[in-house]
């Protein structure tokens, strides 16, 4: 993944963002020497944005597509209520061990559902409505996920899709990813359901709230 933002100004809003428990840290050490994709990982400033999202929408149920090894996980469950799920799809069981095992290391990784298998089987088994998800899995099937869990928000939900710039290659597509995340902004972008702004942090956020 290149980077959009330069790397001085990443840094500085890093430095005014709200430090990190070290569950992340260890996190994020054992991600880079365990894993060969460890840059799918989200940051520090992604994923304060993703604990803040859930705590604006005060979140009870969260879905999540693409679990990784559980940053993005351990954030939102952060910062949804004491009584809330989140359901987290993957089908990697290797990368969702490393997850498990971190979540494990404090109190609100109890939240955390973890569920195997392709995310759009996982996702029509949970009940909305929904307060939170967060789309970060397999490009292709973003339209998919996105279509799948738009009629269960909640009015007022919000729906975060990552990698939405990727890598800046949506000005000139060219790859089976490129365009697929062509093709997913411009199906969001023509969703009246939602309202949406797209945000340059890391690789590009759509930030999507139900009407």
């Amino acid at each position: 993944m290149k980077a959009i933002v330069p790397e001085p100004i990443e840094a500085y809003a890093a430095a005014h963002t709200d430090a990190l428990h070290p569950v992340y840290a260890a996190l994020r050490e054992v991600t880079y020497a365990r894993t060969s994709a460890p840059q799918m990982q989200v940051g520090h400033l992604e994923g304060r944005f993703l604990k803040l999202m859930a705590q604006l929408t005060s979140a009870r149920r969260i879905v999540e597509f693409g679990t990784f090894t559980g940053y993005s996980s351990l954030c939102m469950a952060e910062g949804m209520a004491d009584d809330g799920v989140l359901y987290t799809l993957d089908v990697d069981p290797e990368t969702t061990a490393i997850a498990k095992a971190h979540w494990a290391k404090v109190p609100w990784g109890r939240k955390i559902e973890s569920r195997l298998g392709p995310g759009i089987a996982s996702v029509a088994a949970i009940d909305g409505p929904l307060d939170l998800v967060f789309i970060d899995a397999d490009k292709e099937s973003y339209v998919a996920y996105w279509d799948a869990v738009v009629p269960k928000m909640r009015p007022g939900g919000v729906i975060v899709a990552d990698n939405v710039l990727w890598s800046g290659n949506v000005l000139d597509p060219q790859s089976a990813s490129d365009k697929a995340i062509v093709a997913f902004n411009k199906h969001a972008a023509a969703d009246p359901r939602v309202e949406k702004v797209m945000l340059t942090v890391r690789d590009g956020l759509l930030v999507a709230r139900a009407r």
